[in-house]
């Protein structure tokens, strides 16, 4: 599978999509999100508004009022932060998202139209325009033996020099329901992730990931 960034995502569905056209992987920009935010809030323009140091949210947005959001994050045009939510900060967060009840954000990039709505954890990741994460399901972003994180590809293996790295999404993958994706994960554009799966390693475009890991094509689920 192509897992270059431009393989991954239409980059025209960001406000980071010029500078993310930078990396080869999408996993090398982890690094620099904090940094990125920092330089695009103040020339966001007067359709934002600046309700805390470093932290910009489009005036269009809905943030409910238990919501924490934390420095630095922008929030996109006509998105909904949810009750509860909790930004811990670096986080940059595009138009006609969902934040919902008790998700957590922290150093990652939300595409246009991505949904995280219910009760999920996204850490040190990206996801892609329409991307959606089921209720439940998460990211994990350090192996258990604090090892750095290896993308697995097959038989190739890619060091990625990060001990956090939780999961890149591909554009309109759905990711079903108490899922988790284990650190290194990558999903590519239109895959569906069965509920309650337990995912690692590189899921090709255009596939199911079923009960069990079974991975088939799209089409072909019988």
């Amino acid at each position: 599978m192509n897992l270059n960034t431009t393989g991954l995502f239409d980059l025209g569905h960001s406000l980071a999509g010029e500078w993310l056209a930078r990396f080869t992987y999408p996993w090398q920009a982890l690094d620099g999100i904090k940094e990125l935010i920092l330089s695009l809030g103040p020339a966001l323009g007067e359709d934002y508004e600046e309700r805390a140091p470093q932290v910009w949210v489009h005036k269009t947005a809905s943030v409910a009022p238990t919501a924490f959001l934390g420095a630095p994050c922008i929030i996109g045009p006509h998105t909904e932060v949810r009750h509860c939510a909790f930004i811990r900060g670096s986080a940059l967060v595009g138009a006609d998202c969902v934040v919902g009840n008790s998700v957590e954000l922290k150093n990652v990039i939300l595409f246009d139209n991505v949904q995280t709505p219910h009760y999920n954890y996204v850490g040190d990741s990206i996801l892609g325009y329409k991307s959606h994460m089921g209720a439940g399901s998460i990211t994990s972003n350090v192996k258990s033996d604090k090892t750095l994180v290896v993308v697995k590809n097959g038989e190739e293996k890619i060091e990625t020099g990060r001990k956090k790295f939780g999961a890149i999404l591909g554009d309109c993958v759905e990711v079903g329901c108490n899922s988790v994706l284990n650190p290194g994960t990558v999903v590519g554009q239109r895959s569906n992730i069965y509920p309650v799966s337990c995912v690692r390693g590189v899921i090709p475009a255009d596939s199911i990931y079923k009960t069990g890991g079974v991975i088939v094509p799209k089409g072909k689920e019988d």
